[in-house]
């Protein structure tokens, strides 16, 4: 972890560049207890100290220190109104471990920060997922603003309060849920993410085609997937549309405690998430998180065909759909039984009973409790998975 400590009216070193007129800023509101606002957007930096709010006088950045020169302008936005303690963390999954925690806390308590100070989050799902943690438990929840600079973390992990690390055991069996001040999706932090990190972010979105907002689906098999960049309209809007999709279930379930009238509520997120836990659990994270959530989500449609409630021209519309992004649609990099016992220790798992989120059509999401072993391993061969 390294250090890097500001003071306030640290001046821009550079004045900001002349650009041509931009779509006026998206505010996606989130209700609940602890209402807050999604803005979606370029140049977003400025808008952070609104969304910190009064009697703030400290601010923790906790950024990927892969990030480099694009962490500046967060520092720099903030230094002019705070003392700022920017932690450069290790990228990815590594970051998501006790150890990594345990070093944030101990810089906080160095640094003299108190219940009325605040974080704020910089890098992709990882660094979110745990940088949500450090102020969930620091001095039992700070505040804290999510900057997320992947398209995972926009539509995934930066909204609906949910923080965790990893353990040996599994991912994200340790968290809490920690709603944040505010998000800030800047869309200009995109240009910069590698073409394939872009597309397993989308991963994420087409999951929530099918399982809230059928548009979203329309727009990928209907747009040219290379025009799907970091400033095309077509990706913009698929951004706002999963994001909506996150904001509705969560406000109506946000600790995942269940839906009604048969609705799974919260879990319908973890749509081919039991089985992406597993593969990444399995591969040591060398699976990114969006491509393993394709090969689920692909996994769980195999396997509601086989309950008898999915039609087999659905299951194939979620092979098309993810690959025409360029998203994986198949595994057998493990065996069945390996990935069986990664899934039984997955969070969603109620004893010894597996539950999957399963689609009866599009956006029709229910619960499959406990099905057979024998539809498990005969889903994941028509993945072209091995036994």
């Amino acid at each position: 972890m390294t250090k890097r400590q500001g003071k306030k009216q640290r001046q821009h070193p550079h004045p900001p560049a002349q650009r041509a007129p931009e779509r006026a800023d998206t505010v996606l509101h989130v209700g609940g207890a602890s209402p807050y606002d999604v803005v979606v957007g370029r140049d977003l930096s400025a808008r952070l100290p609104a969304l910190l709010g009064e009697g703030v006088e400290r601010v923790a950045v906790l950024y990927a220190g892969t990030l480099g020169a694009l962490a500046d302008p967060v520092v720099d936005a903030l230094v002019e109104h705070y003392d700022v303690l920017a932690l450069g963390l290790p990228d990815g999954e590594r970051a998501k471990t006790a150890p990594v925690a345990a070093d944030c806390w101990e810089a906080l308590g160095e640094a003299g920060f108190t219940r009325s100070d605040a974080v704020v989050t910089l890098g992709g799902g990882a660094i979110t997922d745990l940088g949500g943690f450090v102020a969930a438990s620091w001095l039992r929840g700070v505040r804290v603003v999510h900057v997320p600079t992947t398209l995972l973390a926009m539509v995934d992990a930066a909204v609906g309060g949910k923080t965790g690390i990893n353990t040996g055991a599994g991912k994200n069996l340790v968290g809490a849920f920690h709603e944040p001040a505010g998000v800030l999706c800047d869309l200009a932090l995109l240009e910069s993410l590698p073409r394939e990190e872009l597309v397993a972010g989308l991963g994420e979105v087409v999951k929530c085609g099918f399982i809230a907002d059928p548009r979203i689906l329309e727009i990928v098999e209907s747009t040219d997937p290379e025009a799907l960049t970091a400033d095309s309209p077509e990706l913009r809007e698929l951004v706002e549309r999963a994001i909506r999709v996150k904001i509705d279930v969560v406000v109506d379930d946000l600790r995942e405690t269940g839906g009604v009238d048969g609705h799974p509520g919260r879990e319908v997120l973890n749509y081919g998430h039991t089985l992406a836990h597993a593969i990444e659990r399995t591969s040591d994270y060398a699976v990114r998180h969006g491509e393993a959530v394709a090969i689920g989500c692909v996994y769980v449609a195999e396997l509601a065909a086989r309950a008898g409630s999915l039609a087999p021209a659905l299951v194939e519309r979620h092979r098309t759909a993810l690959t025409r992004v360029g998203l994986p649609t198949t595994y057998d990099a493990a065996s069945f039984d390996d990935l069986h016992a990664a899934m039984k220790v997955d969070k969603k798992a109620r004893g010894s009973q597996l539950r999957f989120v399963v689609l009866d059509d599009l956006a029709t999401p229910r619960i499959l409790a406990g099905p057979s072993e024998d539809d498990l391993r005969a889903a994941y061969e028509a993945i072209g998975g091995q036994a």
